[in-house]
């Protein structure tokens, strides 16, 4: 397949360029970002400059492409723009990394309302919920939003974790947590079998 990664120097994004890259993929992943020279150099992966805000141009890298994925944090991007480019493009899907402030710790409450949360964290989160609310009502786009666990860290790539859907996972001690790496495993295995189209699914331990 050919898969556009938006944000792909970040911390989740350069995780989901190398698994693409580690499985093989005969086609080239475009990898944009506004330095794409912070792109790691792997097989099939051509850097591109492009930029979230510019949703014309965003399109155009988009365009041709099996699908793309939005890495990009929420303050620094406008979800209107990432979602009207794919829709422009006409993608064959469109993948977004989530946050986990919006999945739900009791029926109809999420996780960024609650009084612990991490308020420098907040508006971030908050953000990220207006993002899948505005998902939801799309009717045109084959969208998939992926939502990290509570803790989402550098770590290994095990292969071994749960999924889940609008509920936040927790483990048998209590810890909500999931590492860069495997986020980038639940994702790619999203692209290559497709399970979730138009939903939302969140990955934890």
């Amino acid at each position: 397949m050919k898969i556009a990664v938006a944000g792909a120097s970040g911390r989740a994004g350069s995780r989901i360029t190398a698994e693409l890259a580690r499985r093989g993929h005969t086609v080239t992943v475009t990898a944009i970002a506004r330095h794409p020279e912070n792109v790691a150099k792997l097989p099939n992966v051509t850097p591109k400059k492009g930029d979230v805000f510019d949703q014309a141009g965003l399109a155009a890298l988009w365009t041709g492409h099996d699908a793309a994925v939005s890495a990009v944090h929420f303050l620094a991007s406008d979800p209107a723009k990432l979602i009207g480019a794919a829709r422009e493009s006409r993608v064959g899907r469109y993948l977004v990394v989530g946050g986990a402030g919006s999945l739900e710790v009791a029926p109809g409450v999420r996780l960024v309302t609650t009084p612990n949360f991490p308020p420098q964290y907040k508006a971030e989160a908050e953000k990220g919920g207006a993002f899948l609310d505005l998902l939801r009502q799309e009717r045109e786009l084959n969208w998939t939003f992926l939502s990290p666990s509570a803790l989402f860290v550098d770590g290994e790539r095990t292969g071994k974790f749960r999924l889940g859907t609008d509920q936040l996972l927790t483990a048998a001690d209590g810890k909500s947590w999931i590492s860069f790496e495997d986020f980038a495993v639940a994702l790619v295995d999203e692209i290559e079998r497709p399970a979730h189209i138009r939903s939302r699914f969140t990955v934890g331990y």
